[in-house]
């Protein structure tokens, strides 16, 4: 394993000192559009809106009422709305249980249609002795990141599913023990992503709209979890550069170089 994590972590950092640097513009339109071909490539907002509301119609009524054994449809449809809304936050199944009025192995089972059926992807948290960290919570992200309406989640989904996208590719092509976890402790500090070999840490990854300002969580859990390579990827940023270790980089570029 340690021969395998040394090749893909110089692979990685050699990716970001030498591939073209990946357009803003391009990020800005997966943002906008999210990453399914045809509203991407059509880059229409009605086509995207008409795109949207098919997929929903199709999913709910075909792919769960072909392939799972839902019955109260109308609530899972209001189950799917409120995950856009809690995108990149930990997740409460309890909170969802009282929002819903169900009982709490119906929000579980529903969870794991929505999962099983490619509609979100949950990232559980990391945990380690090193830290009092969330041990239970996982933080759930959508597979069409464009339904999330703020901007801040909508980014930091559209940074998950391209990290899990690099997690499957080394699981499947190199047979690596990779993961995407998270880590938030106890007092409210948070790590947006760290992906591990083995389960131990191999980079980090936090992700910002527009604050180039090194965030003081990814130095408190760096120095405690022995992260080797950290990177703060910045959607409206110009500028890469080091700073007490931390490379603060545009988003482009670090998404342009995962695979």
């Amino acid at each position: 394993m340690c021969s395998d994590f040394m090749v893909c972590s110089g692979r990685f950092r050699r990716d970001l000192g030498t591939r073209q640097v990946g357009k803003k513009d391009t990020v800005d339109a997966l943002l906008q559009f999210g990453g399914f071909p045809e509203p991407f490539l059509a880059q229409s907002v009605r086509t995207h809106r008409r795109w949207g509301r098919e997929r929903l119609d199709r999913f709910f009524r075909e792919d769960v009422r072909d392939l799972e054994a839902v019955r109260d449809l109308s609530s899972l449809e209001l189950l799917a709305d409120l995950l856009a809304t809690r995108v990149a936050s930990p997740l409460s199944l309890n909170a969802l249980r009282e929002d819903l009025d169900v009982s709490h192995r119906a929000v579980s089972h529903w969870i794991d249609v929505l999962e099983r059926l490619y509609f979100i992807a949950r990232i559980p948290p990391y945990v380690s002795a090193r830290v009092r960290a969330l041990r239970k919570k996982s933080k759930t992200y959508l597979w069409d990141w464009s339904a999330v309406v703020d901007q801040g989640p909508r980014f930091e989904n559209l940074v998950a599913r391209h990290l899990l996208k690099m997690c499957h590719v080394l699981q499947d092509r190199e047979g690596l023990d990779v993961d995407l976890t998270y880590v938030r402790d106890r007092t409210g500090k948070e790590l947006d992503f760290l992906v591990t070999v083995g389960r131990k840490p191999w980079f980090a990854v936090e992700a910002k709209v527009s604050d180039t300002q090194i965030d003081p969580a990814i130095l408190y859990f760096r120095d405690r979890l022995k992260i080797p390579f950290v990177y703060q990827a910045v959607l409206g940023g110009t500028r890469d550069f080091v700073e007490r270790g931390v490379r603060c980089l545009p988003a482009a570029d670090l998404l342009a170089a995962l695979v």
